[in-house]
């Protein structure tokens, strides 16, 4: 594989990564069904997607050659970029227009 291949995988794992937990009504994506999911363990499906993706950017780093060592910096930036990659599952899940449901 190419570095530049390894590149874009991580990145796109990381996009379908941070999204899934807004799609998905399953906990965890493979736990039961929960009609509706509250925001809460959303968020906390977030994180574990993060530090997954994390994990396997500094898998196919280690895989590449020596890892680099990282400091808070590199972790904040990479935190606001997964919350961006995040945006469009939280744009579809809470602020797109539901459908009329009649006079309820």
């Amino acid at each position: 594989m190419s570095h530049t291949f390894e590149i874009w995988a991580v990145i796109v794992f990381a996009l379908i990564a941070a999204n899934l937990p807004f799609i998905n009504e399953r906990l965890f994506i493979v736990g039961p069904r929960r009609q509706p999911k509250v925001l809460g363990w959303r968020l906390l499906e977030l994180l574990l997607m993060a530090a997954l993706s994390f994990g396997v950017g500094a898998l196919l780093e280690a895989s590449i050659g020596q890892r680099q060592p990282q400091t808070w910096q590199f972790f904040a930036a990479a935190g606001c970029l997964f919350l961006t990659f995040a945006f469009p599952g939280f744009v579809w899940r809470y602020l797109r227009r539901q459908p009329y449901q009649g006079n309820e």
